[in-house]
């Protein structure tokens, strides 16, 4: 086992962590939900303290000096206990929504809500006996226990100074009226949630750091997974790469069956040769037809010439045009006035040509 977590060296790509998503795999810490549900406690006791303690108090005392005046039957007590149950839930009302609302809230804030048939398709891996025994006495387990080990000191510590200079107003509680007690333990219980909060937000915001490090170190991924992803994602690599090889033949063979028709290939004269094709009237300017180096541009050369197509050596045309210009692609207007030249020159070539068959054959007898 561990040198199989050894041999994960790699972070996770993109595609991994898509997927750890997918099953609901994200980095998440308890302790942001612990602040956000004593930020929510917070809420509760300022807003029952400004709004709800003074009817709270008034249910309270009603109910204490009902003790004393109240018949001992059966109706009487029932009376009772259905009123405190009742006056019991609206004071809860308020608070365990708040409470339920910072749940969720603290959830939302870490993760995204992705619902997919991954999540929502039953898996009996979750009720997994021997799996539940590894979370629960795991690796994971222990740090979780270490962390309230050195968690619950420090916010006790934190509790004592808050509540020990006010420890002569705590010992006055029971001779003080219940609003009046009220009053005094909503403001302890505010001081002491602040400081708590204070103390709460450094350890959530260590423990979301270490909570990302290990999901992280979770997702990482050996070498092989790593290629073995590639391969399903983008195709094996060695077919690619046949495959590549193919397209770039055929593009060759394609490209030298087009020199016959060329009008002019212009050569370096050995390492770059292109070749143009233009037709007066037909095209608004020069197409480049082929072109190569080194042995692919001595190959083009052969078959101009095998096929009488003109060869003109002119380096700077030859490098400018093998280096902007794709096949099949017109000519650049940039580099109209150079070509017009090479264009021109074989035309001329070609029109005197003509002029000197038609005069060779006007020589001959019987013609």
């Amino acid at each position: 086992m561990a040198e199989d977590k050894d041999s994960k060296t790699e972070d996770a790509t993109p595609k991994r962590r898509r997927e750890a998503e997918e099953k609901g795999q994200m980095p998440h810490s308890q302790e942001v939900n612990n602040v956000v549900s004593l930020t929510a406690g917070l809420i509760v006791v300022i807003g029952l303290g400004r709004f709800f303690m003074p009817d709270i108090a008034g249910r309270l005392q009603a109910h204490i000096q009902g003790f004393g005046t109240m018949s001992t039957g059966p109706e009487s007590l029932r009376a009772m206990a259905a009123d405190l149950v009742i006056d019991t839930a609206l004071i809860m009302a308020v608070p365990m929504t708040i409470f339920v609302a910072a749940a969720l809230i603290g959830n939302l804030l870490q993760k995204k809500v992705v619902l997919t048939g991954e999540r929502l398709k039953p898996d009996l891996k979750k009720i997994d006996p021997i799996k539940g025994f590894k979370q629960k006495f795991g690796t994971q387990a222990l740090v979780e226990f270490a962390k309230t080990m050195i968690k619950l000191p420090v916010i006790f510590g934190v509790i004592l100074l808050v509540l020990y200079p006010a420890r002569g107003r705590l010992q006055a509680l029971m001779d003080m009226p219940i609003g009046e007690t009220l009053a005094v333990l909503a403001l302890l219980i505010t001081r002491v949630l602040i400081a708590v909060i204070l103390v709460m937000v450094l350890i959530a915001i260590l423990d979301l750091v270490y909570q990302r490090w290990k999901h992280s170190e979770d997702l990482k991924m050996s070498k092989q997974e790593v290629k073995d992803e590639r391969k399903q994602t983008e195709g094996d690599p060695e077919v690619k790469r046949k495959l590549a090889q193919l397209r770039a033949q055929r593009g060759r063979e394609r490209m030298m069956a087009a020199v016959p028709d060329a009008d002019v290939v212009v050569t370096n004269p050995t390492h770059f040769a292109v070749a143009l094709r233009y037709k007066h009237g037909e095209m608004d300017a020069p197409v480049l037809v082929a072109k190569g180096v080194d042995q692919l541009a001595l190959r083009i050369r052969s078959v101009a010439e095998e096929h009488g197509v003109p060869v003109m050596e002119n380096p700077p045309v030859a490098r400018a045009l093998y280096a902007s210009v794709e096949v099949d692609e017109e000519i650049p207007p940039a580099h109209y006035q150079a070509v017009a030249e090479v264009i021109g020159y074989v035309m001329r070539l070609k029109a005197k040509t003509a002029r000197s068959r038609r005069r060779a054959d006007a020589a001959q007898p019987g013609r």
